[in-house]
């Protein structure tokens, strides 16, 4: 029988190995991010994977479908490029060592995500093959708190908490 007594959580090392494993992943996505929001991934320059691959897939593609298709694709990947963004601050944040961010893990997983987000969408503003747009940054932040949500939910990243020594299992 488990003893009703709750023990302290267990405190995230902090040594610069886990520091590097926590913040490494995530500081890489944003930098991935950063340049998919240059010229290499703008819609023309996706166009070029995109088409053929569906005509390759389904030949009698109409061009009027080709765009439609296009379209969603690029939503989709804002959808999902945010939503391993708020995963992986919510590793990050939730494993830190800092009682604060532990704490408040998601309400700063979440602010990271919408201010990427708007820093992303500002930033393709000034890039002549791209557009910023406020929808997109929706999706983006949308995409982030589904991911926060689902992780949550599923209290992924917690840190376990310590056994009793007298505690069968």
């Amino acid at each position: 029988m488990r003893s009703s007594k709750s023990f302290p959580e267990q405190l995230p090392s902090r040594t610069p190995s886990n520091t590097i494993s926590r913040y490494l992943p995530l500081i890489a996505w944003m930098v991935f991010i950063s340049f998919a929001s240059t010229g290499n991934f703008s819609a023309g320059n996706t166009s070029r994977i995109i088409g053929p691959l569906v005509l390759w897939l389904f030949p009698d593609t109409t061009p009027e479908a080709m765009m439609a298709i296009h379209g969603v694709t690029r939503k989709i990947a804002h959808l999902a490029e945010y939503a391993l963004l708020g995963i992986l601050a919510a590793r990050a944040f939730r494993g830190s060592p800092r009682q604060t961010l532990r704490d408040r893990w998601f309400l700063v997983s979440l602010a990271l995500v919408v201010v990427y987000a708007l820093a992303d969408e500002y930033h393709q503003s000034f890039v002549p093959s791209r557009t910023g747009t406020i929808y997109d940054s929706l999706i983006d932040m949308v995409g982030g708190f589904a991911a926060l949500i689902f992780v949550w939910r599923r209290d992924w990243f917690s840190v376990p908490r310590r056994r009793a020594s007298n505690s069968p299992v």
